[in-house]
């Protein structure tokens, strides 16, 4: 019997499902497979429903600079210069993202005209002292514009091979972030905190193996500009039998934050002789000055300790200045996400009232400047202040009005505490 006549006398089935021909309406034949009309129905059904074809809001509804700026201001009291910074940099960033789209869809239809203008992606930097809010602009950034993020902190990373967490395991964060989605992951942002923890000792390259500094800042060079990175899509160590997710970070913004202690002392001694204006007078820039970080150059960073690769790779630098006793006093009644507001909500849901005292508040803000965290102190010290209260307050149904004072935050008393009337409603 010839092999035509053993193939005809096979049933011919669906390749999908599995269906014989008689079981299905038509069978279409292709080469070396088969698939039934229900498939090919199923199969159009997914094409027009399929989440990942949806372009995502945040590219084709781009807020301006100054919406983006507009937003940051309502939880990011004072830098002016560092937000109007960022939000340029991200609405390029995204706006870039929008060109290479579009010039897909030209090629799709038939365009064969290439771009004449190849636009890289700025990833930036942010410094300046701790508690001034350097976290606190990226998470903003992602909430605006409703992308994933991800913090990475930069100190636990190792070199590929050693102990510690591989730099390509922050990528597998953010694809967590966006719910395992591959397109909205290559859109996302990430935050690498105290990236200033992974400089050199000092700016000349290492002999020996540094395998948390000079190795991680080698490491964060491809993914920073852009490659294709194979990553385990719930993390943990690769080994040849795991199976793989490609993610392309060209078009991931890259925040990277650090207070860069030490950093004012170089700039200092590189601009100590120069003059700062147009003033008669002449201007010495001193490491006390609050703005020193805006004077800082690509050659003050490698000094520092970061590879000369690594600084290219962050062109937009936003530098944060210490917040002063102003700022600090609008950090706790201003923002959405102000501290005062926070517990005044806590305590609306044990139908108390809560109210603070000025004394209070500017008491809070000594502390949190004899402290020299900035804004981080702020937290605890009301933590610290409040604990009795807000342990006492659930159990008790007498409490009409708590009263915060400054003794209260000082330790030296507890919170005032207005009773409700005798005749309190039952």
């Amino acid at each position: 019997m010839s092999s035509d006549q053993t193939q005809h006398r096979v049933p011919q089935r669906c390749s999908f499902c599995g269906k014989p021909y008689g079981q299905v309406k038509r069978l279409f034949s292709g080469h070396d497979a088969f698939i039934c009309n229900e498939c090919v129905v199923l199969c159009a059904d997914l094409l027009q429903n399929s989440p990942e074809e949806v372009e995502s809001d945040e590219l084709t509804a781009l807020p301006s600079p100054a919406e983006i700026k507009g937003f940051l201001d309502q939880y990011v009291i004072g830098q002016e210069g560092a937000k109007k910074t960022v939000s340029v940099a991200v609405y390029n960033h995204y706006k870039r993202i929008n060109y290479a789209l579009a010039q897909q869809k030209k090629q799709r239809f038939g365009s064969e005209q290439e771009a004449d203008v190849e636009l890289e992606k700025a990833n930036i930097l942010l410094l300046g002292p701790t508690g001034t809010g350097k976290t606190l602009i990226a998470r903003s950034l992602a909430k605006f514009l409703k992308v994933p993020f991800t913090i990475a902190d930069a100190t636990v990373l190792t070199e590929a091979g050693y102990v510690g967490e591989d730099v390509e395991n922050i990528l597998v964060r953010l694809f967590q972030a966006a719910n395992f989605n591959v397109g909205k992951t290559e859109r996302g942002i990430i935050y690498v905190d105290e990236i200033d923890k992974i400089s050199r000792k000092d700016g000349n390259p290492s002999i020996t193996r540094d395998v948390s500094g000079e190795g991680v800042q080698q490491g964060l060079l491809k993914i920073l500009e852009g490659t294709i990175a194979n990553v385990p899509p719930k993390g943990g160590r690769k080994h040849p039998e795991q199976a793989f997710v490609q993610i392309n970070t060209s078009n991931i913004l890259f925040v990277c934050g650090g207070a860069f202690d030490g950093l004012d002392r170089i700039i200092a001694r590189r601009m100590g002789s120069k003059v700062v204006g147009f003033d008669s007078e002449k201007k010495l820039i001193k490491e006390t000055d609050a703005e020193i970080f805006s004077h800082v150059t690509p050659s003050d960073l490698i000094d520092y300790g970061l590879i000369p690769e690594l600084v290219g790779r962050l062109p937009v630098s936003a530098p944060l200045e210490p917040l002063d006793q102003a700022a600090l006093l609008s950090i706790l009644t201003e923002p959405k996400n102000a501290l005062t507001k926070q517990y005044q909500r806590l305590f609306e849901m044990e139908d108390i009232a809560l109210s603070f005292e000025p004394g209070a508040l500017k008491a809070a803000v000594e502390i949190a400047q004899q402290r020299k965290t900035g804004a981080r102190a702020l937290r605890s010290i009301f933590e610290r202040a409040m604990l009795p209260i807000m342990y006492d307050a659930p159990s008790r149904d007498d409490i009409a009005e708590v009263v915060i004072t400054a003794k209260s935050i000082r330790g030296e008393a507890d919170p005032k505490i207005v009773k409700r009337s005798s005749k309190r409603a039952s």
